[in-house]
């Protein structure tokens, strides 16, 4: 194997990973960064849960929905399987009912970091990219709700994303429209499935075994999606069932906050959307920006897990469950929604140059690139390899100076 084919092999990565080079590497930890200060800045603490956790702790309660993409090995040490995260917010939730179960509630919690799936999706081909969150813990209200969309907003904006929307779900409503129904859980799977599909078809073929008038109802439903504020006027004119109507108060609370608050923020909504949602227990969200192919964050209102509790939210007495809502922001979609970084203000400093001007300089924020051969004298020179090595400007008797090749 020649030279060529050798460096070759050694840089092949498996499928959907990637090696981040400079600058892009730097960039991205800068803007992760921002948005931790912006979530420290309304409270938010900083955890960091490990990469890898014992199975049966990371695939509780929430975690339970990234089982079949999640990697497993055996430790060595305890002789127990183990799991390299897949998603960071079942850690969270972990940390909170169990190492600070007793810290006061409601509880604000952040965290960063890198997470590995088995397979990656049309949407998303990378199995590895970073993750950003914030989870909320203790508190079961819409203002909580809206807290954590309003500040996931503002960190987006602060950031340079425009033509931001949020897409509001309600995964609770159908199964609550299925009971008031009497509906099976069998007759309830495939109800899901059609309206996950958007098989309008699909749902008045189901006609003959729930009834027309009731098919009906749910192709209301499906056709209730769009603009928030014509979705609820949608809802408001079917009659829905008590559980429904109930399961319906959530949404409207938090929109109601939204609206209130923040005027200007362009909210849709999909009231029968399941999908990604199958443990969520109220409302949820989605961050979009027009022009960029993906989710930049999601989240939404789920059950923490301690103590054997499934976190699905199906019974209000399950021992260790606890309310939350949170929400994670994707590295990989946001870096492609938000203007290019800034390269400039790297300075060249030629041999010679003393010491406590670079200090100076990196003070005030440049990036200094110090010659490592001894002083040509050749100010040409100096410039040739200022550029070289990426520089846009060059120190010249003591003074920063924007580089200038000579033709």
């Amino acid at each position: 194997m020649d030279a060529t084919n050798d460096n070759a092999s050694k840089a092949l990565l498996p499928a959907g990973m990637n090696d981040t080079l400079p600058p892009h590497a730097a960039y991205e930890a800068s803007v992760v960064e921002k948005i931790m200060t912006c979530f420290g800045g309304h409270g938010y603490e900083r955890v960091k849960p490990p990469l890898l956790e014992f199975e049966e702790n990371l695939l509780r309660g929430p975690g339970a929905a990234m089982a079949n993409q999640t990697f497993r090995l055996m430790d060595p040490v305890s002789q127990r399987m183990m799991g390299l995260r897949a998603d960071i917010t079942p850690q969270v939730a972990r940390i909170a009912t169990t190492r600070l179960s007793g810290a006061p509630r409601p509880l604000r919690l952040s965290y960063a970091g890198q997470i590995l799936r088995v397979k990656g999706t049309q949407l998303r081909a990378d199995r590895q990219f970073g993750q950003v969150g914030v989870e909320l813990i203790g508190a079961d209200s819409p203002v909580a709700d809206a807290e954590i969309i309003l500040m996931a907003a503002s960190a987006l904006t602060n950031l340079g994303v425009s033509n931001m929307s949020v897409d509001l779900c309600l995964p609770t409503l159908v199964p609550a429209v299925c009971r008031d129904l009497g509906l099976d859980d069998a007759m309830e799977t495939h109800i899901r499935a059609a309206l996950d599909g958007k098989d309008a078809a699909g749902i008045t073929e189901l006609g003959t075994k729930i009834g027309d008038d009731n098919a009906t109802l749910f192709n209301n439903l499906l056709a209730a999606t769009g603009p928030v504020a014509d979705t609820i006027t949608a809802l408001d004119a079917l009659e829905l069932g008590r559980a429904a109507t109930e399961a319906l108060a959530p949404l409207k609370a938090v929109v109601s906050v939204l609206q209130a608050d923040a005027p200007d923020l362009v909210l849709t909504a999909d009231v029968v959307e399941n999908r990604g949602w199958e443990y969520h227990t109220g409302v949820t969200f989605t961050f979009f920006t027009r022009g960029v192919r993906g989710e930049l964050g999601a989240g939404g209102r789920y059950g923490t897990s301690a103590s054997g509790g499934d976190g699905d939210g199906d019974s209000d007495n399950e021992d260790g469950i606890e309310p939350a809502t949170g929400l994670t922001l994707f590295m990989d979609t946001l870096l492609r929604a938000i203007p290019a970084g800034d390269t400039s203000r790297r300075i060249y400093l030629p041999s010679g140059t003393p010491r406590v001007q670079g200090d100076e300089l990196r003070a005030a924020g440049w990036v200094t690139v110090p010659a490592l051969g001894p002083a040509s004298g050749d100010t040409d020179d100096d410039a040739t390899e200022a550029a070289r090595l990426g520089c846009d400007h060059i120190m010249v008797d003591g003074k920063p100076q924007p580089l200038k090749l000579a033709d």
